[in-house]
């Protein structure tokens, strides 16, 4: 399949209320300085640098992000806000016996020490978080705007757009998948998909603060979007007439995944470029839908 030509710069549809920069898309975020921002959190002194102290409850969107690898990768992302982090008398030793190296940062804005019945509580028994849990905003909006323009710098580009995949270990998964593979962002809807949240982030194993997550209220218009910046949109079904190894996809492509049973809905499938299928051969069929992300994008980079 040959590159796709961009088409010039895509039509700008703008959310009713969002405002606009100089040239009519939506204003960017401000440039990152490198710096941390802890601008929410005590700053406890040295002596007090492990106190006991109750969970504080998550407002105006925040969140429980728990797990080594999530909190990590947050610690080191400029763009994530930290409001606090606790942890278990256990883990904090071991964070202090320099045991992980990449959560020394840790110490800079403090560690709240609780117990481990009292995360179990909080996060759920089944959350496996490691004696370790942070209480973070939301990452800022990305648009496709910025996926667009940061495809424009490469001749090959791999995206995956997802169309209502609302599991939040799915989602982790594929982004941990496109972090893995070089994707260049995961594109959801806004509704019927699965909000950031401390699941999600755990799936992700710290691959939420490297990929962009974009969130778009119309799917089809943000497939056209796509076109316009040059992407092949390739939609994986069952009933693809090739394999991606078959048509030897290159230049920019997204992956148009469906959610599990559902599939690619109608108006999807008809905004694809193409159908395409992974070679299954055993007595079932078909996979999870993280599963056939990660051998797509492994394909694509093969």
């Amino acid at each position: 399949m040959p590159p796709r030509k961009h088409a010039g710069p895509p039509n700008r549809h703008r959310r009713k209320g969002q405002p606009e920069g100089s040239d009519g898309r939506p204003a960017k975020r401000p440039e990152s300085t490198g710096k941390r921002d802890f601008s929410a959190t005590k700053l406890p002194g040295k002596a007090d640098n492990t106190r006991r102290q109750e969970f504080s409850p998550p407002t105006g969107g925040q969140y429980w992000m728990f797990g080594h690898h999530a909190v990590a990768a947050a610690l080191a992302n400029s763009r994530r806000r930290i409001h606090q982090i606790v942890a278990t008398a256990d883990a904090a030793a071991a964070i202090r016996r320099g045991e992980r190296p990449d959560l020394q940062a840790v110490e800079t804005p403090g560690l709240d020490i609780v117990e481990r019945e009292a995360l179990d509580r909080l996060l759920g028994r089944d959350a496996v978080h490691q004696g370790l849990a942070a209480r973070v905003s939301p990452l800022p909006e990305v648009d496709i705007y910025e996926i667009c323009d940061l495809a424009q710098a490469r001749e090959r580009a791999g995206l995956v757009v997802l169309d209502q995949v609302t599991d939040p270990h799915n989602v982790g998964a594929i982004l941990r998948s496109a972090a893995a593979f070089g994707a260049i962002g995961v594109i959801l809807t806004e509704r019927h998909a699965a909000p950031e949240s401390g699941t999600l982030a755990k799936a992700a194993s710290g691959a939420l603060e490297h990929v962009p997550l974009v969130r778009v209220t119309n799917l089809v218009r943000a497939m056209e979007e796509l076109k316009q910046a040059g992407f092949w949109c390739l939609g994986l079904a069952a009933e693809g007439r090739q394999t991606l190894a078959e048509m030897k996809p290159g230049g920019r492509i997204a992956l148009c995944l469906g959610a599990e049973g559902s599939g690619l809905r109608r108006l999807t499938r008809e905004h694809c470029d193409a159908l395409v299928r992974l070679p299954t051969s055993g007595p079932i069929g078909h996979l999870n839908v993280s599963n056939a992300a990660a051998i797509s994008l492994y394909e694509l980079v093969r």
